[in-house]
């Protein structure tokens, strides 16, 4: 099988945190990376042991082309191509996932460090939710079901296939994104 890219670092700790330890389903993974020449490309190899139960982990990503230097601002998984390591369905569940832990709106009590995680958290469902709109065709409406192929994507998919519409994709995305900015406000 062919090196899945790795648009940026972010996605591949991001792929990495989706898929647990395969013996025991530990989460925690605190592995060391290094560059190497896999299958004629440079590559990412991250690779360690599981803290729980002691199995050796390792995950192989094909580097890009152009390395996309993060904004510590602006979360950023990857360029205009769709990703190869997560489906449409899985950024939507990530989306959700942060979203459904963060506030509204600013709250009494919130420091200037509160306020500007739970920005960057809202940025980050966002652009979780811009990664799943990417998997849109030129000229189409809506997400391919063929971009859904994990079974965590496929449970968000069928549940509510109507949220794969670009239309829709575009007003949730633009939501997270002036939410967070209301947190942005509350802090200058």
């Amino acid at each position: 099988m062919p090196l899945r890219l790795a648009r940026t670092n972010a996605e591949a700790h991001l792929y990495m945190e989706l898929n647990p330890c395969e013996n025991c389903g530990e989460r925690e993974f605190e592995p060391t990376d290094t560059i190497i020449l896999a299958e004629g490309d440079l590559a990412s190899r991250y690779s360690g042991t599981c803290p729980r139960c002691g199995v050796y982990r390792e995950f192989v990503f094909r580097l890009p082309d152009e390395v996309i230097i993060p904004d510590p601002e602006e979360p950023v998984f990857g360029d205009d191509s769709p990703s190869t390591l997560i489906d449409a369905g899985e950024w939507l569940w990530i989306a959700d996932l942060i979203a459904r832990s963060t506030p509204a709106e600013p709250e009494d009590g919130m420091t200037p460090a509160d306020r500007q995680q739970i920005r960057l958290e809202l940025r980050t469902a966002a652009a979780a939710v811009g990664e799943a709109a990417k998997f849109v065709p030129p000229g189409a409406d809506t997400v391919p079901a063929d971009a859904v192929w994990s079974p965590r994507g496929r449970a968000v998919y069928d549940d509510e296939p109507g949220r794969f519409r670009l239309s829709r994709l575009q007003v949730v995305q633009r939501t997270y994104r002036n939410i967070a900015d209301r947190f942005q406000d509350a802090n200058a």
